[in-house]
């Protein structure tokens, strides 16, 4: 191909009339013309007031100019990479040329890279992430470079990471039909392999028979590192880093559905990686397959379900000690520890980052007993429902918390009182804002150990809200005149009476495959049993008591 010719292209689409004769086209090689219909049909995709494109592989800048003129405007740019041939061509040189006095002649705003994509790419990777005051990312990513798959594939994985959501992703040549689909010189091959890998972060915007693949990223930017000498608070460190929140929860049947609830609002108000570890109290197929529902439509969370080991000392006891269990089986350094009997309100990442100070446990006082109750030796008293592990120091003192917690079988709060004790002097008070206990009801009743406690916040805008309680509280707990209201968990047979957050509990369940249980049969049959239950075995107790 002639590649010297300076062929004017008169009526360049997307250009004024005035300036359209000053372009340096070459007539002969147009690869870009047949697409402008089908790009501008893209255009509302695009909703920045000040679009942002990049294109890897300009040759003249044909459709570096048209994106100037019809997308950009006058307040977006333009960010073109193509190697011209380093410069060691004629043909490269020229065609350096031209796409600098292309870019020139539409007045708007744009920059040449001339380098492979990789290093030039790179190199824009790091200067997005330093950016502080622009929101970084580009709105519209044209990928025509190199027709090897590998290349493409390549290219593609660090352009997403530049995408913004939303950004029209265009990948050239997919139906090419120079190279066998299945050969390693075909792109074809590498933005499948693409497409795979990021299955669910994207809209298909093509056809199958159309030339070009566009896609539409429907996931978060995520750039993926941080530069030397950029501030951490401005670029997400913790994401950075690769330091992913990572949650426990013990569950059986009997709790699958409170544990959706814990499940579903920590990832709807906690951006970002996620997984939780489930250990498996012998749950059912189908509640393992709604708990997994849950992580379907977001691919930057996970669920993992563990087995309880059968060799366990803990697996014959009651389902309350495998909470013992955590800090042997789930497999990281670091992890949150949630009951299933608890509502997340507000990010999670921050408690996540708490610096425990050295200490292998970070929980909250127990707003009941803040200085422990009769069965345990005087002294700060934590609540087990939330607790922030560095299990790679916890772990060394695993074989003393089970010799422990044979012993204390019989103790009045059970793993509770075991971690206590095991802990004591040894744990990071955490803000009470993270286990809200006893909203509505005893959090409210004056106590001179509660009266030191600063509860406001906890009161008033909780993040994690902990429904303490029984699921079915006995005659006794709903009688008696001393704690009123009494305590219980909303799903149960007689509700949560005066707690603030019922309610938005029950909103929440409806986010989870436990859609409509409030207005079922089967609760109200549950409803209806658990009540019957109770007062049969008040009746029992009753008649125990005056029988002569």
């Amino acid at each position: 191909m002639d590649t010297t010719n300076n062929t004017v292209t008169p009526n360049v689409v997307g250009l004024p009339a005035a300036v359209n004769d000053g372009y340096m086209f070459t007539a002969t090689q147009d690869w870009f013309s047949f697409n402008i219909e089908a790009w501008r049909k893209l255009f509302p995709h695009v909703s920045s007031l000040h679009p942002r494109a990049l294109e890897i592989g300009s040759w003249e800048g044909r459709s570096a100019v048209f994106l100037l003129n019809e997308l950009c405007g006058s307040s977006g740019s333009m960010t073109c990479i193509d190697h011209f041939d380093l410069f060691q061509t004629v043909a490269g040189r020229e065609r350096h040329k031209k796409v600098l006095h292309n870019l020139k002649l539409t007045g708007r705003t744009s920059r040449v890279m001339c380098s492979f994509s990789v290093p030039a790419l790179m190199t824009l990777l790091e200067e997005e992430i330093a950016v502080r005051v622009t929101e970084p990312g580009y709105d519209w990513i044209y990928i025509d470079g190199s027709h090897r798959a590998d290349d493409t594939f390549l290219d593609a994985e660090l352009v997403w990471r530049l995408a913004r959501q939303g950004a029209v992703v265009i990948f050239d040549d997919y139906n090419w039909d120079k190279e066998p689909e299945d050969s390693i010189h075909h792109p074809k091959r590498g933005i499948d392999a693409f497409m795979l890998l990021h299955q669910n972060e994207f809209d298909v915007l093509s056809s199958p028979t159309q030339y070009q693949k566009i896609l539409r990223k429907t996931t978060q930017m995520r750039i993926g590192f941080l530069v030397n000498g950029v501030e951490a608070s401005n670029t997400h460190s913790s994401t950075a880093f690769g330091y992913d929140i990572h949650i426990a929860l013990v569950v059986d049947s009997s709790f699958a559905m409170p544990a959706a609830v814990a499940i579903s609002s920590a990832m709807k108000h906690t951006p970002g990686r996620m997984t939780f570890y489930i250990l498996d109290l012998c749950l059912s197929v189908e509640d393992r397959n709604r708990l997994s529902q849950l992580v379907a439509e977001r691919d930057e969370v996970t669920i993992v379900f563990l087995p309880m080991p059968n060799t366990h000392p803990l697996s014959a006891k009651e389902a309350v000690w495998a909470k013992l269990s955590v800090l042997e089986v789930v497999p990281v350094e670091r992890v949150l520890y949630l009951d299933a009997d608890i509502l997340v309100r507000s990010n999670l990442r921050p408690l996540w980052e708490t610096d425990l100070q050295g200490k292998p446990l970070g929980a909250v006082i127990d707003i009941g007993h803040p200085m422990g109750h009769a069965g345990v030796e005087h002294g700060e008293y934590f609540n087990a429902g939330v607790l922030l592990f560095d299990l790679a120091k916890a772990r060394t003192m695993v074989p003393q918390l089970l010799t422990l917690a044979d012993g204390m079988m019989n103790s009045e709060y059970k793993d509770q009182d075991v971690l206590n004790v095991q802990f004591r002097g040894q744990w990071f008070v955490l803000d009470p804002v993270w286990n809200a206990q006893g909203l509505g009801t005893y959090a409210n009743s004056h106590s001179a150990e509660r009266a030191a406690l600063d509860l406001d916040n906890m009161r008033g805008s909780p993040v994690i809200v902990h429904f303490t309680g029984p699921v079915s509280p006995s005659v006794a707990q709903v009688l008696n005149p001393f704690v009123q209201p009494y305590t219980a968990k909303p799903w149960g047979y007689a509700g949560a009476p005066g707690h603030p957050f019922a309610e938005e509990w029950w909103n929440a369940l409806e986010q989870t495959p436990w859609q409509g249980y409030r207005n079922s049969e089967e609760y109200a049959h549950h409803r209806t049993a658990s009540r019957e239950r109770v007062l049969e075995a008040a009746a029992g107790a009753l008649k125990a008591r005056t029988s002569f």
